[in-house]
């Protein structure tokens, strides 16, 4: 039987190949069961080991056909390219261009920006995820779903930073932004007299050697590009993020991955060695740290530095040892969870969860679906409103466009579009008062509007 891997040696040294980095068996095996089974199309697992690095590819970047991903097979990269516009602030700190704590609205002065009692967001506090800007603009209403930030400009951009008010004082607290990135990119952009792309290519790519990486993909890259899918198998666009690019609209490919992770494991120096350096908590007293965009933890006793993307049809993760010994890079066409995946072949030995088998749905009758539909707020900023379609069920998101529910049984149902379920909760005389959105292994109750 042939098996469903190739290894693809990366790095020579001295003229004598070195043995390429071993692949744990456990990662190898559910990385096979993953694309065997169809829940990822394709797997690209690149693993750095000291010098030497490789690339071991998994299932198929055709549907039906036996065309194995490698080194140079395209993936969108999501919101690991906020490590890429945290590298490029620090690369303008060290070059003397702006500081840390200078206020965003010093280098965008054609933008009104939000404040708090007079507490003015820094361009640290926009690569930390303390700046207290949403995860998404509240006046983002994409026209496209299957493309929702297509439409979405720099003058909405714009018109949102005007118009916000701050629920509180920035650098208190962390609150995950992608439209806090966005901004981030685009004073850089704009302190720099260029577009993100020309700066991402002439400061970053273009030195690292990074042929094929870029948040406008060549015919080139395209031609090489994994077609993106959602959960539920069905293929789908890459997205085109437009003005929200420097938060996750980077093309990459394992190779020019493996070279950027070199970067921060073997250039220990400015600006590399500024993007890992602690700067906040993610919870008060809590272990996880983040640098500029980098999350910390420790595990087995080794520090090393994280991040994860998702678009509508990739995922992604990234990571390295702070000790520069050891790092991973995981790519897939899908948009299903691959972080436990990327941190057990980062530190070989860490457990792997039992693998979730997709739930069965079942037929409820409309009268009972009926029952679900209202509104379900969380807090101020964040609202999901379900709603009663022609084809049933459908959950929609304040910023997000609306998706369909599936029902496993009585008051449980899940997504296809994304990996998530929601749960609802009954009073004593049956009434439907709250429904929990599980995502990524966290439960957020969200009380039911009277």
């Amino acid at each position: 039987m042939t098996p469903t891997f190739a290894l693809l040696p990366l790095c020579l040294l001295g003229g004598a190949a070195l043995a390429a980095p071993v692949l744990d068996d456990a990662v190898r095996q559910r990385a096979e069961e993953l694309t065997r089974t169809g829940m990822h199309p394709s797997i690209v697992i690149a693993v750095i080991d000291g010098k030497t690095s490789a690339v071991y590819g998994f299932g198929s970047v055709q549907a039906g056909k036996n065309a194995k991903p490698g080194a140079d097979t395209v993936y969108q990269i999501g919101s690991v390219t906020k490590t890429m516009t945290a590298l490029l602030l620090a690369d303008a700190v060290v070059e003397g261009k702006v500081k840390l704590d200078e206020p965003v609205a010093a280098v965008l002065p054609g933008y009104t920006m939000p404040a708090f009692d007079g507490k003015q967001i820094s361009l640290l506090d926009l690569a930390t995820h303390y700046s207290a800007l949403p995860r998404l603009p509240d006046n983002f209403a994409p026209k496209d779903p299957a493309n929702p930030y297509a439409d979405y400009t720099e003058a909405k951009q714009r018109q949102f930073l005007a118009a916000y008010h701050l629920p509180h004082a920035p650098g208190t607290a962390f609150d995950y932004s992608n439209i806090g990135y966005a901004v981030l990119g685009t004073a850089l952009a704009a302190q720099a007299g260029s577009s993100y792309e020309a700066l991402l290519q002439k400061r970053l790519a273009v030195p690292l050697g990074m042929r094929s990486t870029s948040n406008t993909p060549t015919h080139g890259m395209l031609a090489r590009l994994a077609p993106g899918h959602l959960l539920s198998g069905e293929p789908t666009p890459a997205w085109d993020l437009n003005v929200v690019a420097p938060a996750g609209g980077v093309y990459s490919s394992a190779r020019d991955m493996v070279a950027y992770l070199q970067a921060y494991m073997f250039k220990p120096l400015r600006p590399y060695a500024l993007t890992i350096k602690p700067q906040r908590a993610l919870a008060p007293g809590g272990e996880t740290k983040i640098g500029l965009a980098w999350l910390l933890e420790q595990r087995q006793g080794r520090s090393y530095a994280w991040h994860s993307g998702q678009t509508g049809g990739y995922t992604s993760y990234a990571a390295f040892t702070t000790d520069g010994k050891r790092g991973v890079v995981v790519l897939t066409n899908t948009a299903r969870d691959i972080d436990a995946l990327g941190l057990s072949a980062l530190l070989p030995g860490t457990p792997l969860p039992p693998l979730k088998k997709p739930p069965v749905a079942i037929e409820l009758p409309r009268a009972a679906l009926a029952e679900y539909v209202g509104e379900y707020p969380m807090g101020t900023d964040f609202t999901l409103t379900v709603t009663l379609g022609k084809h049933g069920l459908e959950a929609a998101g304040t910023g997000v466009g609306s998706a369909p529910l599936f029902a496993s049984a009585k008051d449980q149902f899940f997504f296809r579009a994304i990996e998530a379920d929601l749960a609802f909760t009954r009073d004593a005389a049956g009434k439907i008062i709250s429904a929990v959105l599980t995502q990524g292994g966290q439960d957020v109750v969200l009380p039911r509007k009277p």
